[in-house]
This record gives structure tokens, sequence and C-alpha cells, in this order.
């Protein structure tokens, strides 16, 4: 077991982050998953629990940070990442983009390891380019209630690129667009999440505003591949991981009812502060570097989804 590659997973118990650790183990890793809990969820490792080659530490990466042994990869992915969680935990998420990637970054430099950066499409904010690519500096109110989840974001990237340029540290980053699957939290905030839910129980979609802003949703299988061959790669610059094809919140709406196989109603609720009104990754980066393109469609992946919120008790088994 001492040849195989030993990563490390900061916020492994989240939704995404548990899917690393899959994907991570499957491919031969040693995986050890760090956790405080805040926002992830025990029951998303049960699986892993005694599986050898995985460890789960409970740690507030914001701390000291110390692993025994050899290190390869850490993929720093730990952060409340949801509109409910960084407006009800502002101050952890700037510290986790903050001192957790110091921590992180630290950490990957003493042990020679390579680093990949969690970042997301908030950093381009609201945007005035569309669809984002790479080279876009973004449209962000740091002052506003979202400002501590894009700038904690924007702050990691730059600690990570002045740990690339300062000490050589391998670093990749990867800017993560609208994600959805199974292990999301059913009360997360987020809106596949919340209208499958809704939807599932007969109740009425929540739309904000008029439903004619747009997201582009990537199932997590789509974006595991992506990470892990980002993480192989030896390209440097941060990567859009997302899918292009772009719908408006209506048109999801009557999706999801496509899903749950029936006719749903929504009512309205004003827009959030500084919500962004448009949101579509350029992905040609990732196409060109990575040979990477999402597989997975709309309606596949929220059927999938839907299916593991009916195994957590919505809208019956």
């Amino acid at each position: 077991m001492s040849g195989q590659p030993r990563s490390v997973v900061t916020g492994g118990s989240g939704f995404l982050g548990s899917h690393l650790c899959d994907r991570l183990l499957q491919e031969g890793h040693q995986v050890i998953c760090l956790d405080n809990l805040i926002t992830g969820d025990p029951a998303n490792i049960a699986h892993l629990i005694g599986r050898e080659g995985f460890r789960f530490i409970k740690q507030d990466v914001t701390e000291y940070l110390h692993i025994e042994g050899r290190v390869d990869y850490i993929l720093h992915f730990a952060s409340p990442a949801s509109p409910v969680d960084y407006l009800r935990l502002p101050i952890q998420t700037l510290k986790v983009g903050s001192l957790g990637t110091h921590k992180a970054l630290g950490l990957a430099k003493a042990k020679g390891a390579r680093f990949l950066l969690a970042s997301t499409s908030e950093v381009y904010g609201d945007p005035q380019e569309h669809p984002q690519t790479e080279r876009y500096w973004g449209h962000v109110n740091p002052v506003g209630p979202r400002g501590v989840y894009d700038e904690a974001k924007r702050f990691a990237e730059a600690m990570t690129m002045a740990y690339h340029r300062a000490h050589g540290v391998e670093t990749r980053i990867v800017r993560i667009f609208n994600t959805y699957g199974p292990r999301m939290r059913p009360h997360d905030g987020r809106v596949v999440s919340n209208f499958l839910i809704q939807a599932l129980k007969g109740e009425p979609l929540t739309v904000y505003g008029d439903g004619s802003q747009t997201r582009s949703f990537c199932y997590v299988a789509d974006l595991v591949e992506g990470l892990y061959r980002l993480l192989r790669s030896d390209y440097a610059e941060p990567v859009n991981i997302g899918n292009p094809t772009e719908f408006t919140i209506r048109q999801l709406v009557d999706a999801v009812g496509e899903v749950v196989g029936g006719p749903v109603t929504v009512t309205g609720k004003p827009l959030p502060v500084d919500d962004p009104r448009v949101r579509q990754p350029d992905i040609t980066t990732a196409r060109t570097v990575l040979g990477w393109e999402p597989t997975v469609d709309l309606l596949a992946g929220l059927r999938e989804t839907a299916a593991y919120f009916r195994t957590r008790g919505f809208g019956g088994v």
C-alpha cells in the first residue's frame, strides 16, 4: 500500500467532497478526509468508514493542520457553498477561504504535494461578460451579503497563485459552476434541491424574480471527471468546469415537472440582493486542455437526483 498516491480532501464529507473521495479511492488513492461537519454530512461517507485506504479526521482546517507521513495531493473543498450556508455562517466562510486556504497550502508546501483549489463561478459575481471565460475578472459587490463567499474564493485564488509563484507549489484552480446530484442536502437553498424537494412534497416551487435569470447545471459525475482530469494535468491557470447549456429558471421548473411526473405550480418571491442574472461557463479551456465536456443531460441528472431524495424520505420510495 505504500506505493499508492496519498490524498487529503478538505470538506470531504460534503456533497462534492464525498464524491471526490469515492473517485480517488476508485483510482487507487489512499484518502484522508478532513471535515468539521458544520455543513458536511457524515451520511455521505458512511459507506467509506472502515474501508481500507480511507480515514476520516474531524478537523477545522482554519486551525493548525498536520498530517503524518507522505501526502501527494491536497484537494481543498472545505467551505460553506450554498446561499443558505454562507449567509448563516459568514465569518466561517471568510475564514475557511482565507485561513483555511493558507493552512492547506502550507501543508502542500511542506509535503511537496499538488494542491487543487475548489473555486467557484461566484468569483465572476453578477457578470457583465456572457458566457464567462477564465479571463474575465468579475463584477462582485465586496460589501453585499454574497460578498462573504465571493471574496473568500477570490482571495483563495490569489493565495493559491501566490504560493505557486513564490514557493513553486504545484497548484490547480477549478471554477465550479452550478452542480447538482445525489448527496445534495435537501434544504441547502440551491435551486435544484429546492425545486425537487418542493415538487416531491407536492408544494409550489419558489421562483425568485420573474424566473428569466439563467443557470447552467452540471451533473456531479461529470464535474468529478473534470476535477480528476484537472488534478492530473499540468495546467496551473483557473479552469471553468460546468455545463455550458443554459436554462432559465422557468425552464428548470418545466424540467422538474417532467421528472416528477406531473404539473407543478409556482410561487413568486423577490430576487435576492446581488443574485446573478446570468450564469454560463465558457469551457473552451476544459475542452482543449483536459479533453473534457459534460455528457449527462439535465433530465437524466434530475431523475437520479430525485431518486436520491426519495431514498431520503421525500415523495415516497
